[in-house]
């Protein structure tokens, strides 16, 4: 078998938590090609060698529990992994397009990992391997989750990977801090086997329904040269807005937003890639008062954007594989190079918009390693409005992040982050608490116009692999923020909010869900009398 240290996660995880349990992937390193040879032009023969969620040639994962989950399971087909390969027989050789095959492969979610090597090398044509392993895709069961001292849950089932055609289709029936849910949706990112995204949610709620329809064909790779896309959505919900934890006042909410775009590119030129698009959007957003215990009111709000816009983006070429960094035992790609965004329109009564204003979108991120074992990852990005009087509905944000590898199985981690809005529209909060960060204060403890949260974690990362299910870490954490620029009608909570705590982490890799299951217990070092002196804290997150 080519796969080393096989690891997974997933059946205590179901168990407990309703993370799907009988799912994996292979935990070995994204290989490295073989030094190039001189005769290797063009591409020779393509193999695939598919590997099921456990492997049987090991002999802590022959067990009758495994080999059933393995007959259970409909692998992923031999013509949905090639569809998604950059090369075919016949193309000219480039090492290059093998790793971004790796990394495309890799973000599907019904792969745990993907390893392409070149096998050998003759007549000027390169034999290449393709191995892959699939991650139990069904998700039945029951999810639980608390922050924030609030509990959400949900029950369900979702197929990633329906007849191994990599198609998403699912139920949903969820129960939230905000609202109650039931959502059916369906994706199909390979539609008739091509490169066109078709996704469909429909979601009746507690509070009103939802319903989304989006078809594009996106610039899929570094050397994409054309992509164009659909988007409707329409949603009606409640919004409330929080001071200390607490609803002072609610909203009633309907949005409606329709997108069209195209996008070209000349590929990717010396490590850099350039795409502009161009395309119009309908953005309308209507916010009715319902109840409020503050002094004054609200009046009803209504915002109605129609414009054309251009868009560019600048990309690098500059990547690279990590291990146990955001996750736990798997394989991640990391992102070093420059990436910006920008995107800028212009709406007007001429096209329907309800008044003149530019609407401007800017992003960028980088990556740096400035010394072995050390990677430092920045964003930022600002979003909104220019009008006649000023900014308005716009968010600025910033974080920089920082991961030392102290050992194999240690390393700290370090973020830093901001928020600021300017002149925000109806419903727009600038929030700060247990589900954004500052894990030992119930959510949306604070409010206003700019947040700062500072977090340091050490983290642990052990070789206990439980049944070869999931992945076992740990933290000890401290995080540090505050709020600003309150509103003067609402009371003001304690200026620098700080905890201390420590939390059990159990890593996702068996199946398609790829969560990190945080346990964690916070301890506030600040706040008023009515927080509790112990938060526990029990959620499924992306990232460790």
């Amino acid at each position: 078998m080519p796969w080393q240290r096989s690891r997974g996660a997933g059946l205590l995880t179901l168990a407990l938590f309703s993370l799907p349990a009988l799912a994996g992937t292979p935990d070995a390193s994204a290989a490295e090609l073989p030094p190039e040879q001189a005769d290797c032009q063009r591409i020779g023969q393509v193999r695939l060698a598919r590997h099921d969620v456990f492997d049987l040639s090991i002999p802590e994962e022959d067990k009758a529990l495994y080999r059933l989950a393995n007959w259970l399971h409909i692998q992923s087909r031999e013509s949905t992994i090639r569809q998604l390969l950059l090369f075919k027989p016949g193309d000219a050789y480039d090492p290059r397009l093998l790793r971004e095959s790796e990394r495309l492969l890799r973000s599907t979610g019904y792969l745990r990992d993907a390893i392409i090597q070149t096998t050998a090398c003759h007549d000027g044509e390169a034999d290449i391997e393709v191995m892959t392993q699939d991650v139990w895709t069904l998700k039945p069961g029951i999810t639980f989750g608390r922050k924030g001292g609030k509990n959400s849950s949900s029950l369900g089932i979702q197929e990633t990977n329906v007849l191994g055609l990599g198609t998403q289709l699912g139920l949903d029936l969820n129960s939230g801090v905000d609202r109650n849910t039931r959502t059916l949706f369906y994706r199909d990112r390979q539609v008739a086997g091509s490169r066109w995204d078709l996704s469909g949610q429909y979601a009746n709620n507690s509070d009103g329904q939802a319903r989304l329809l989006n078809l594009e064909q996106p610039f899929y790779a570094l050397d994409s040269r054309w992509a164009a896309g659909v988007l409707l959505r329409r949603e009606t919900r409640i919004d409330s807005v929080y001071e200390q934890g607490q609803i002072v006042s609610q909203d009633q909410t309907t949005e409606r937003f329709a997108k069209a775009y195209a996008g070209f590119s000349e590929g990717l030129s010396q490590g850099w890639v350039t795409r502009w698009t161009a395309g119009v959007t309908h953005d309308e957003h209507q916010s009715q008062p319902l109840t409020s215990t503050l002094p004054t009111v609200g009046a009803p709000s209504e915002i109605k954007l129609v414009y054309p816009w251009l868009g560019f983006e600048l990309l690098e070429d500059s990547f690279q594989e990590a291990r146990n960094q955001d996750q736990i035992g798997k394989t991640e790609d990391v992102a070093l190079g420059w990436h910006v965004v920008t995107q800028l329109g212009a709406a007007s009564p001429h096209f329907g918009a309800d008044r003149s204003a530019a609407v401007f979108v800017v992003a960028l991120a980088k990556g740096l390693q400035p010394w072995p074992g050390h990677t430092l990852l920045f964003d930022a990005s600002a979003n909104g409005r220019l009008e006649r009087n000023g900014l308005a509905g716009t968010l600025l944000s910033a974080s920089a992040r920082s991961f030392v590898r102290q050992s194999p199985s240690r390393s700290l981690y370090v973020a830093l982050s901001t928020d600021r809005s300017v002149n925000p529209d109806a419903g727009q909060q600038v929030l700060l608490g247990g589900d954004s960060g500052l894990r030992g204060y119930p959510l949306r403890y604070q409010s206003g116009v700019g947040r700062w949260l500072f977090t340091a974690e050490q983290r642990y990362f052990s070789e206990w692999y439980p049944w070869r299910l999931f992945n076992v870490g740990g933290a000890v954490f401290y995080d540090m923020g505050r709020t600003w620029d309150q509103d003067p009608r609402t009371p003001n909570p304690q200026g620098l909010l700080r905890d201390l705590g420590f939390g059990l982490r159990l890593g996702n890799s068996r199946s398609a869900i790829g969560n990190v299951v945080h346990i964690d217990l916070a301890f506030p070092l600040d706040g008023d009398a009515s927080i509790r002196k112990v938060q526990f804290l029990v959620e499924a997150k992306r990232s460790f």
